[in-house]
């Protein structure tokens, strides 16, 4: 899918100040995952001057409102992408960061099952699943 097949993320309901629009069609311009780092660096490239922390406040806002996809690397840093829109869940390479969406009936059995086994109502959940790619591998 490329930025042109995905919509890109709408400021759901924020305010929509000039620095948000901004980050907002920053995401539509990629198709990959970025760190808030390169997203900042991206809007300045642009010409765009966006505080850094107001990057990651904005990525924050629009991942907490299900406009982007949040995924943490296994070093624990947090990247960003347009959302595809329908719960997903991701297979992430270890060595390229190549990540492709994947549906997980299994897993959403088996989050409902454990969630009613312990007395959980209104749970999320999130997965990545870290591997190497095949394009890696070789």
């Amino acid at each position: 899918m490329t930025s042109t097949d995905r919509p890109g993320p709408a400021t759901s309901g924020l305010r929509p100040t000039r620095q948000r629009l901004a980050v907002a069609e920053a995401m539509a311009s990629f198709d990959d995952f970025r760190s808030a780092q390169e997203i900042h660096d991206l809007l300045g490239r642009r010409g765009e001057t966006v505080g850094l922390a107001t990057v990651y406040r904005t990525l924050q806002l629009l991942a907490d409102a299900g406009e982007i996809d949040r995924l943490l690397t296994e070093g624990g840093e947090a990247i960003y992408r347009a959302c595809s829109g329908a719960h997903h869940h991701h297979l992430v390479c270890r060595s390229c960061g190549r990540t492709v969406e994947v549906e997980g009936p299994a897993v959403e059995r088996w989050t409902r099952s454990i969630a009613e086994e312990h007395g959980f109502d209104e749970v999320s959940h999130t997965l990545e699943i870290f591997g190497t790619c095949p394009t890696c591998r070789a």
